[in-house]
């Protein structure tokens, strides 16, 4: 389901958008400052800690093979892959739009890297 969120141009930092593209967003509820605190609050922080552990922490591990497509290149020109939770990947050598299998080299908590095995077939 698609939905049109029309954002005040106060809120936007400019040349951040460019008109008549998609982007992905969140909105996330929270009280407002003019609503008093409930009692539903210090609940909400218990539910928050059951959360499963295999949801916290990066998405991939070292040595994981795994098909991804690169999105963007960064600032030094290496490919870069989002996956699960937006989880980044960085691929030297890639460009936008390959899809190649990679084998996971490093995960950090925010960033993993790694290496191309196989390129994408369509490429050649």
């Amino acid at each position: 389901m698609n939905t049109v969120i029309e954002v005040p141009s106060s809120e936007v930092d400019h040349e951040a958008l460019t008109a008549n593209e998609t982007y992905r967003v969140a909105l996330l509820d929270s009280p407002s400052s003019t609503e008093p605190a409930t009692q539903q609050e210090p609940e909400s922080i218990a539910v928050r800690g059951t959360m499963d552990p295999s949801s916290a922490g990066p998405p991939i591990d070292e040595g994981e093979v795994r098909d991804v497509t690169i999105e963007t290149v960064g600032d030094q020109g290496d490919g870069i892959a989002k996956v699960e939770r937006g989880y980044v990947v960085i691929v030297p050598g890639a460009q936008p739009g390959d899809e190649p299998t990679v084998e996971i080299e490093q995960v950090q908590e925010n960033v993993a890297f790694a290496s191309i095995v196989d390129t994408d077939p369509r490429a050649l």
